[in-house]
């Protein structure tokens, strides 16, 4: 199946049922409204190096059931030292730089496009992060964005022992807690599956999303001390 190459001046992606492969196309650009149809079809970006932009639907996806979120001894322990304290969106930009520090499998993945593409959703209400103190200082979180009764994780990072488990965990049952379903994880790590994330072949994840999506966006800042609707 051929790769579609997409114009910079059209928001629009094939059908992901059309591909048997993870890679659904390239080119394009990050405009907001670009990502959020990509999102609402599945469809995610990577870079391989700057100014290449790939789009992904893995044929599995990896998606964490929030209601199976797996939580150790040790991150239980974790909890019940009140170790850390996690808050949501207070430091949106601090979290993302935070994921630019870490190795991931291709360590060129967060470039300054991808940095300014998800400010952008941020101020647009979409995009969220969550943060894990230690004392007053920023030690792990995470971010992605939501649409629909979904959250779509992008990165996590960790400067401390556990704290990007804590941010994941809190954000799960904070999810849990509203009747929220699917977090979005992507690809599948052996981290992930340690959380409770597992696999699901693409049509299914699909179909999960079609559902999940039909409610309506929660948009603005987001608080673990705010309902979720």
């Amino acid at each position: 199946m051929p790769i579609y190459l997409l114009p910079e001046d059209e928001h629009w992606f094939p059908p992901v049922e059309e591909f048997s492969d993870d890679v659904v196309a390239v080119g394009g650009d990050l405009d907001p409204d670009r990502l959020l149809t990509g999102y609402k079809r599945g469809i995610f970006p990577w870079y391989n190096t700057p100014g290449e932009i790939i789009w992904w639907c893995p044929e599995v996806r990896c998606v964490l059931f929030t209601d199976e979120v797996r939580i150790s001894h040790s991150m239980r322990n974790t909890f019940n030292k009140g170790k850390y304290k996690v808050t949501m969106d207070e430091a949106f930009h601090e979290v993302i730089e935070g994921c630019r520090e870490g190795d991931r499998e291709n360590a060129t993945w967060l470039f300054d496009e991808m940095f300014e593409a998800y400010t952008d959703l941020h101020e647009l209400g979409y995009a969220h992060s969550v943060e894990v103190w230690e004392n007053d200082r920023l030690v792990g979180g995470l971010y992605g964005l939501s649409m629909g009764h979904v959250f779509y994780g992008e990165s996590m990072f960790s400067r401390a022992p556990d704290s990007s488990k804590t941010a994941f965990i809190k954000l799960a049952q904070y999810m849990h807690q509203y009747g929220w379903k699917i977090l979005d994880c992507q690809v599948v790590t052996d981290h992930l599956k340690s959380l409770g994330a597992r696999g699901v072949p693409r049509k299914e994840f699909l179909t999960m999303l079609s559902q999940e999506l039909q409610y309506p966006d929660v948009l603005g800042k987001w608080s673990f001390d705010r309902p979720l609707v």
